[in-house]
């Protein structure tokens, strides 16, 4: 879940940017990208860090854009 949610904000966020030019100017490689967009992996927290700015946002807001993509009771620890 926290996957797809990533991976749909960035996609949103980039818009008509091309992932390689996403990836180019940010420092970033564009299989990360590409993995991350496509939801199969989860990224480092640096890559993290690095799409926050490329976003020109702070980790944190970039983290509660897709947080609040997530269902209210979402866990993921057994309880």
């Amino acid at each position: 879940m926290i996957l797809k949610a990533l991976a749909g904000k960035v996609k949103e966020l980039r818009g008509e940017q091309s992932q390689f030019m996403l990836a180019s100017e940010n420092d970033i490689s564009g299989s990360i990208i590409s993995t991350v967009e496509r939801g199969i992996k989860d990224p480092q927290t640096t890559t993290l860090f690095k799409l926050a700015e490329a976003f020109n946002m702070k980790a944190w807001q970039f983290v509660k854009l897709f947080e609040d993509e997530l269902p209210k009771d979402f866990s993921l620890i057994d309880k």
